[in-house]
């Protein structure tokens, strides 16, 4: 899933990490060789 806005949370089904959004750059968050989900939205 492409980042989008500063501020959204993704979570790795894999190993549990999560990130928050601080720079948006339209990329897609991958770790554990696994896309990574989306948990929250920016406010």
């Amino acid at each position: 899933m492409a980042t989008k806005c500063i501020g959204e949370k993704y979570r790795c089904n894999v190993c549990g990490n999560e990130v928050t959004v601080t720079k948006a750059g339209g990329g897609e968050l991958v770790c554990c060789n696994q896309p990574m989900e989306k948990i929250s939205e920016s406010k």
